[in-house]
């Protein structure tokens, strides 16, 4: 059996993933689609063609779920509902994610998670090396180079190495210095 993906982007995936078929082909370039209502709206952009219309203020749109979410800006219209905060959203994953602590809220349980990291002071990402934790793997992908000697960032007008971006672009103001 194979595991499919719990959400498919329909411009760059098929419908089976197993034949990596896409039988909907655009009339004006060499994209293709798994889905003929995708290839469609694909069409829109190439015709500017914007066939869904607000009775409002006029304004239109290439796809008829973009002309609904546009509408509720008119109306008010908020559908979706947090079952933890009681709060209304006009679109769906606004920022339904609630931290305990101070109340912000996040579109994603993942921005949550690490944000609570700020209220428990924890840093689950340690360095193997020296011991030093970073709450963010980022921060510790960023620190590695400390021990290893690895220098990645080249200074493309005199060559110079660094450990970190941030330290290339810091460089690179000396020799921009007027």
């Amino acid at each position: 059996m194979t595991d499919y993906p719990l959400m498919m982007n329909p411009l760059t995936e098929a419908n089976n993933p197993d034949t990596g078929e896409k039988p909907y082909h655009s009339n004006t370039c060499s994209v293709s689609f798994c889905q003929s209502g995708v290839s469609t709206i694909h069409e829109h952009k190439h015709t500017e063609e914007k066939p869904y219309h607000c009775d409002i203020c006029d304004k239109s749109f290439t796809q008829s779920s973009v002309l609904t979410k546009h509408i509720r800006t008119h109306t008010g219209e908020k559908p979706y509902h947090c079952d933890i905060c009681g709060k209304s959203f006009s679109q769906s994953g606004e920022k339904p994610h609630h931290c305990d602590t101070c109340g912000k809220s996040f579109s994603f349980c993942s921005e949550l998670t690490k944000h609570k990291y700020t209220h428990t002071g924890e840093e689950p990402y340690p360095c193997d090396i020296c011991g030093k934790s970073y709450f963010r793997n980022s921060q510790l992908t960023i620190h590695k180079p400390v021990h290893t000697g690895e220098r990645p960032y080249h200074c493309g007008i005199c060559g110079e190495s660094f450990p970190q971006k941030g330290h290339l672009s810091r460089h690179l103001s000396i020799h921009t210095q007027v």
